[in-house]
């Protein structure tokens, strides 16, 4: 095939090299929520408290967020395919590190260097493919990317279900393996060598400054709950984190070469598909946590038929996902994302309104409509901000797409608990009964994800209204 891009050797073999680039982003996303479901297992089989277990999932959290900037910014520096490479090896030999875990801290330092690994596959992905893309295929090849990374956030948690039943929770650590074998190889015969040697030099000083800052917060998002947001542990995280990343935002706007480009959010379309897309994972968390709990104790759902009707949510966005992405470079993206928010804050609404005796299917329908809503959401969405980014800082803008999803989410858990407990405990203070106070806090929890929802709606509808941006150079 004629190589339409002499410039750009990953758009000789554009497809391929998506499928190169969904193995590892899939992996990686897939292992963010796949231990959440067999913490308790690990915990009780090495005798370890809950809050000394919860590391095993926030080092992962915590190392992927400080990363995915700074690999970004190399990627875009040095070239993708020798870090994607890295990205798999490191992945893979961590996964089997981690599976073979004799004690607590062995597991907790494996899953440190499987966030390595994984912020390489993550932040160099979505670049990939919109460096393989520069036409107007773009769009469907974002939907695609953008369906396999949500359908690895949402589907971990039921496949490590499925894991640690049938094969005990070292199998969610080795099913990695043989993925990442295979990756290597793919990267190693289809991705176009793409060294290069910049000029530019890297800001090892604005890295750590932005690494400092990011432990702080997301340590007070994740725990200030627990905590108490007035807890003096609490306002000492927020604290460092305000000064670390004051002082990095500061830097970026002097160094000549940055870390984060930050005239990049001068970028309309950037900046509000980015916004959106925080609002979105917040509102997505809010449901993510609350329902299962609703599904087994108040609607008496076994835990496989808890883990069908949770089920439908991702299956409904992978046939939405696609067909919004081919959409998205005919229909203006403003419109697809609002309306993609507006069903998916309906489908968050209907869940205030199951009973007990809603049934399977009723349960099932809002999943649905939710699935839908945000499948038509993200493909356009990514389009959008990954589009409007210069090609040469596709890397820096894959990245920090990747970190306002993680960000997202550790803030919906935070936001959506804070409010369950808040109407919770002023119903059991008003003498309401176990399950009663259990659906006042369920209802207010699911009610705010709406809200927030329909605030991704009315923020997307604020992009510009062209059907797609410009391919920029």
């Amino acid at each position: 095939m004629k190589q339409e891009h002499p410039d750009n050797p990953f758009a000789a073999r554009p497809w391929a090299c998506m499928g190169v680039a969904a193995t590892g982003t899939f992996m990686a996303t897939l292992d963010g929520g796949i231990v959440n479901v067999a913490l308790p297992t690990i915990a009780a089989q090495f005798g370890a408290d809950l809050p000394f277990a919860q590391w095993v999932i926030t080092i992962y959290l915590l190392s992927i967020a400080c990363l995915l900037p700074a690999f970004g910014r190399l990627g875009d520096m040095n070239g993708r395919k020798a870090k994607y490479r890295m990205g798999f090896f490191l992945f893979t030999l961590s996964s089997a590190l981690c599976g073979a875990a004799p004690g607590m801290w062995w597991l907790i330092v494996g899953r440190a260097c499987q966030a390595v690994g994984g912020a390489l596959l993550m932040a160099n992905g979505p670049a990939i493919v919109v460096m393989s893309f520069p036409g107007p295929k773009r769009g469907r090849a974002l939907g695609m990317i953008g369906m396999v990374v949500s359908l690895g956030s949402l589907a971990g948690p039921a496949l490590g279900g499925l894991l640690v039943g049938w094969l005990g929770w070292p199998s969610i650590f080795y099913v990695n393996v043989p993925i990442g074998i295979l990756g290597m190889f793919l990267v190693q015969r289809i991705l176009p060598d793409d060294r290069k040697q910049s000029a530019d030099s890297f800001d090892l000083t604005g890295a750590v400054q932005y690494a400092v800052g990011i432990i702080f917060l997301l340590t007070a998002i994740t725990h200030g709950g627990r905590w108490g947001w007035g807890f003096p542990g609490t306002l000492a995280c927020e604290g460092a984190a305000f000064v670390s990343l004051w002082l990095f935002l500061r830097r970026q706007s002097r160094v000549r070469h940055p870390v984060v480009d930050l005239s990049l959010f001068r970028i309309r379309g950037l900046a509000v598909g980015n916004l959106a897309s925080l609002l979105c994972f917040m509102a997505l968390l809010g449901n993510a946590l609350m329902l299962p709990f609703f599904l087994v104790h108040v609607g008496g759902l076994s835990s496989r038929d808890a883990g069908l009707v949770l089920a439908v949510m991702p299956l409904t966005m992978a046939f939405a996902a696609p067909v919004s992405g081919y959409l998205s470079e005919k229909i203006s993206h403003a419109l697809l994302t609002g309306v993609g928010m507006a069903v998916a804050a309906a489908g968050l609404y209907s869940q205030t309104l199951l009973t007990a005796s809603s049934g399977m299917l009723r349960m099932a329908l809002g999943q649905a409509v939710l699935g839908l809503g945000f499948g038509i959401f993200v493909s356009p969405n990514n389009n959008a901000v990954l589009g409007s980014a210069p090609r040469a800082k596709s890397g820096v803008a894959g990245a920090v797409m990747a970190l306002v999803r993680t960000l997202g989410m550790a803030s919906g858990i935070a936001v959506s608990t804070a409010v369950y407990e808040a109407w919770n405990h002023r119903a059991v203070a008003a003498g309401l009964s176990d399950q009663a106070a259990f659906l006042a806090g369920f209802d207010a929890s699911l009610v705010c994800a709406a809200g927030l929802a329909l605030g991704a709606a009315a923020v997307s509808l604020a992009r510009p209204w062209r059907a797609r941006p410009p391919s920029a150079g």
